[in-house]
């Protein structure tokens, strides 16, 4: 028997804390021969990070102890925090980010010196010389870290390494060939990002470890290369997006016997880059952490790959002999972190109604396994909102796209012809998308009669480089467009309350969700969760991975100041005209405090309701607990009063000023 009740009111079993009670963070997937190890943050212990070993006889175990951390903070965003080689794992610690070795049965041991300010991240092994060979920034110099690639002894070193590649503001992706021999990495500089363009190098390693005949393979700065990668018989390959989409490559050094079917001769060969399975699809992605992988070796003659194509996430077997790629069927939509081996792929796995996991899938059979979930949560089905997805027209006769989240609670309806509220979430990055992959922080506003729009406006990853470029010198314009006219569109579809359009987002969509409420009308009240609201100031304090990112999402600065002015909300607060709440972190590097405190005090001024959440201990992102719980208890709280809607639990309330 339903109840009749107006959206927002609805009582759901989907609480805050049943959310952040049962919920980790899964990623960084490793394989060690038979053996499997992922990464799991945890929020209930402060947000730690700790890997996990899964052995063949299907026992699990806590790997690193209980004072380590294991996080890098290299690009601040880290990724690529260890690798195990053996059944040793070496990897960063966050509080000190120093590199340790950890030996079966042993307890960690630094192999990099303490109290200098070096970070790592990305290794690989050389076995040929025991040593890791990895990314660097060091901090100990003046203006912007250096970054370089590094060789480090296993054994433990006292100058934090032997800088083996130098020169370029970053580098990402040191890989060696199967016999030790030769180095590939990429590199770029400002003011591109690795989605802008990057460059493809490989290197000779001599007997002493330095490099020698360094030779471009490919990139440029129209040219974005991503994971390169080196198969079991010594043959490279390599995602780039010099056709539009993310396609799969490899390179044919020149003198080589074609890879292709092996019967060419060499003197038919005349080496370069061959497209492998050309494809109107992304099989690529925004490298915005380290270690990040859609592909991985089966066999010297196949290969299992990820790709993206409308938005939605797919598994395939490559034929490298014939260049067929044939579908694998599997019971997600959404696939990450994808490792694989003779055999066995293992991934990041999510679906609709399913919580995220860590997924064994076998090649032979076809069967998969769940090796561990994100949330030990059950939800029943009746309380899940499947998204629909949503093409809609927006400026310029073009298209954008998101996902609609329709309210869903088995116990309730709404009054006969009550349109329900409508929260547009708004991704960060904003080079970035968000998926289908069932999320508890969704559910928990639909199962209380709150839609949701999940935008992947133009300048999203997914869609081709044509699409992630409409955000080029267009940040605050074709984003906040995009986002107005998604809710506009579900308004006219009867899906949604044209009188309580709601709009949040995090750090780059912070961005975009304090321009929407600035400089257009459409939305009602908004959350900025350590949201950009003066891009000068950003483009003035952040660290070096980003410290350029505005040149092409606005212009140079301080060359088009002006356009940054024109596009911070911080100078058209006298344009606001609805309450906003925000949500920050003391010490977040990336956005500091200041951003969001000058919004408020310029709202509070104005005397627009303003509610102002600060968490201690809180970088980028939230990653405790209980800060994660009171963080979506304080957004809820703050729109019902706002929209006078009761809601069916008790919430610790939020001090609401001007109200």
């Amino acid at each position: 028997m339903t109840a009749t009740a107006p959206y927002g009111s609805w009582k759901s079993p989907v609480t805050s804390d049943l959310i952040v009670a049962g919920t980790i963070r899964l990623g960084e997937i490793a394989l060690d021969s038979d053996d499997i190890y992922w990464l799991e943050g945890r929020p209930t212990e402060g947000g730690r990070y700790v890997a996990v070993k899964r052995s063949p006889d299907g026992t699990t175990q806590d790997v690193t102890p209980a004072d380590f951390n294991v996080r890098t903070r290299v690009h601040e965003y880290g990724g690529g925090s260890y690798i195990v080689v053996d059944g040793t794992i070496y990897f960063s610690n966050f509080k000190d980010q120093r590199l340790y070795r950890q030996r079966p049965g042993h307890e960690p041991e630094p192999i990099t010196p303490a109290d200098v300010d070096l970070r790592y991240a990305d290794a690989t092994f050389d076995r040929l010389r025991d040593r890791l060979i990895c990314v660097q920034e060091d901090h100990r110099g003046e203006g912007e870290p250096l970054n370089t690639l590094v060789g480090v002894s296993i054994a433990g070193s006292d100058d934090g390494g032997e800088v083996l590649v130098s020169g370029n503001d970053f580098y990402a992706y040191p890989r060696l060939s199967p016999d030790g021999r030769t180095l590939a990495w990429i590199s770029w500089n400002h003011p591109n990002r690795p989605w802008d363009g990057t460059e493809l190098w490989v290197a000779t390693v001599t007997p002493e470890g330095s490099l020698s005949m360094a030779q471009k393979v490919a990139g440029g700065d129209r040219e974005s290369i991503f994971q390169p990668a080196w198969s079991p018989d010594g043959v490279l390959h390599f995602v780039s997006d010099r056709t539009n989409w993310w396609n799969l490559y490899r390179w044919v050094p020149p003198q080589s016997p074609e890879v292709r079917g092996g019967s060419a001769t060499p003197s038919t060969v005349t080496g370069g880059v061959e497209p492998l399975c050309p494809k109107d699809a992304e099989f690529g992605l925004p490298l915005w952490v380290f270690g990040m992988a859609t592909y991985g070796f089966e066999s010297k003659d196949s290969l299992v790959c990820t790709y993206v194509e409308d938005g939605i996430q797919y598994l395939a077997r490559l034929n490298l002999r014939t260049l067929e790629l044939s579908p694998i069927e599997v019971p997600y939509n959404s696939i990450g972190g994808l490792r694989v081996q003779p055999g066995v792929a293992v991934f990041g796995g999510g679906s609709t109604t399913k919580p995220g996991a860590i997924a064994r899938l076998d090649l032979t059979t076809g069967a998969s396994e769940v090796l561990q979930t994100a949330s030990n949560v059950t939800v029943d089905a009746g309380y899940l909102s499947e998204p629909e997805v949503v093409e809609f027209p927006t400026e310029n006769n073009l298209t954008a796209y998101g996902f609609y989240y329709p309210p869903r609670n088995k116990d309730f309806t709404a009054p006969e012809g009550e349109a329900p509220p409508l929260l547009v979430k708004i991704h960060g990055g904003p080079t970035a998308a968000t998926s289908t992959a069932l999320d508890l922080r969704i559910q928990y506003w639909t199962s209380r009669g709150i839609a949701i729009l999940d935008v992947n406006y133009g300048g999203s990853t997914g869609y081709g480089r044509e699409y992630r470029e409409r955000l080029k010198d267009n940040w605050g314009i074709v984003d906040v467009d995009d986002c107005v006219n998604g809710a506009m569109y579900l308004v006219r579809q009867g899906k949604a309350d044209g009188d309580r359009l709601m709009i949040d987002g995090g750090s780059a969509g912070g961005y975009t969700t304090l321009a929407a409420l600035a400089f257009r009308d459409t939305f009602k009240a908004g959350a900025s969760f350590y949201g950009v609201s003066d891009a000068e100031a950003l483009a003035r304090d952040t660290h070096k991975f980003e410290s350029r990112y505005l040149d092409s999402l606005i212009g140079p600065y301080p060359d088009r100041q002006d356009l940054y002015v024109a596009r911070s909300p911080i100078h058209a607060t006298d344009r606001l005209s609805c309450p906003v709440i925000f949500l920050q972190g003391d010490e977040d590097k990336i956005v500091p405090p200041n951003q969001a405190e000058c919004m408020v005090d310029a709202l509070r001024t104005k005397g627009l309701p303003v509610a102002y959440v600060l968490f201690e201990g809180e970088q980028h992102g939230f990653r405790k607990a209980e800060n994660i719980k009171r963080a979506l208890d304080a957004e809820l709280y703050f729109y019902s009063r706002i929209f006078g809607f009761e809601l069916a639990d008790a919430i610790e309330p939020v001090a609401i000023e001007n109200f």
